[in-house]
């Protein structure tokens, strides 16, 4: 069983390396079995199941953006469940399909939810 402080660390290593575009660093607090999602505006906008699929995902969405942060405002733990809310502000570094512009700044706040096994992230839902 992951302790609070432990699931709370693993979320903030994660968070870390993700604003950095540290693929492994974020590979090292999640699960092999690993389920994402990622869900916005009410429909799922990625997937990734698995460890393998996970990298490949998140060294896709590193050219997506000149640069990128993701800060945590608040987070509750219940059981092996967290849940964070986020304010997310990212530099396009590509012309999104019928979206943003390169260079355009986006700011967007949304809540993510993490599930833990065997002292890492299983499950990672982020909303937006």
């Amino acid at each position: 069983m992951t302790t609070e402080d432990e699931m709370r660390s693993l979320i903030e290593r994660y968070i870390t390396a993700y604003n950095a575009f540290d693929v492994d660093g974020m590979l090292s607090a999640i699960h092999s079995d690993i389920d994402f999602q990622n869900i916005s505006g009410g429909a799922i906008t990625a997937t990734a199941s698995g460890i393998d699929e996970f990298r490949s995902l998140a060294e896709q969405s590193r050219s997506y953006f000149s640069s990128r942060r993701q800060t945590i405002t608040n987070l509750a733990v219940d059981g092996q469940r967290a849940s964070a809310e986020v304010e997310f502000e990212a530099t396009l570094a590509v012309d999104l399909p019928d979206g943003p512009r390169a260079g355009e700044l986006l700011r967007l706040t949304g809540r993510s939810e993490y599930e833990f096994r065997d002292g890492k992230m299983i499950r990672i839902t982020d909303f937006s």
